[in-house]
This record gives structure tokens, C-alpha cells and sequence, in this order.
């Protein structure tokens, strides 16, 4: 844990690859000093349509999955981490967003094979 689901616009493309996303968000979540790095999943998904209140304007959404049992300060302080190391990439007119998002631990199931 946690999982860090990372939504962009594709149209980044020109300022940024998937690939320095994600290991910016990832790192982001292990310097907040909550998770071992080896726990961290990390993943992006492009999106082609969508629209920001009206206008076309880039877009990273990350969503972090953490299991519940954190405090509201650790959750505030992961989010401004990752949110931190996003702005450190340097894109220009465009909206970012983090939220972290419990995972109830009775209803999570994992296996690993």
C-alpha cells in the first residue's frame, strides 16, 4: 500500500512522458515517510477526452489508496507531499489534484502467486 492512480491528459505528452509521472508520484508517496518503497504501486491512465470546467485544460489527478487507520494529519501531509512533487515537475497551465481515499481493510483481498 499504497496504490497511487494517476489520471492524466494525454495531451502532457509534449511536456512530460508517463514514465517520469509515475516515478514522480511514486516517489512522492515514499518521501512522505508513511510506506517502505517497496509497498508502493504505482500506475497512470492517459485520458484523450475530458474537459476542466468548460475549457480543454491539462489535467493530473492523482488518487492515493491507502488501507484505513492513518490519521487525517498523515493523509493531509501525503497529499501535499505527492502534490508537492508534482509542481516540482515544472508544467505550465494546468490543474493538478490529490486526494487520498481509504481502503476499508475488512472488504481488501490480496494474493499474491
Amino acid at each position: 500500500m499504497p496504490h497511487c492512480v494517476i489520471e492524466y491528459s494525454t495531451t502532457l505528452g509534449r511536456q512530460l512522458s508517463p514514465s517520469a509521472l509515475v516515478t514522480a508520484v511514486h516517489q512522492g508517496a515514499f518521501d512522505s515517510g508513511l510506506f517502505e518503497e517497496a509497498d508502493i504501486k504505482s500506475r497512470a491512465i492517459g485520458y484523450d477526452y475530458h474537459h476542466n470546467g468548460g475549457a480543454r485544460r491539462d489535467f493530473i489527478h492523482v488518487t492515493l489508496k491507502i488501507l484505513s487507520g492513518r490519521t487525517p494529519e498523515q493523509k493531509e501531509a501525503l497529499s501535499a507531499v505527492v502534490l508537492d512533487a508534482l509542481v516540482g515537475l515544472g508544467l505550465k497551465d494546468i490543474s493538478l489534484t490529490v486526494e487520498v481515499v481509504d481502503i476499508v481493510r475488512d472488504c481488501y483481498a490480496k494474493r499474491l502467486d
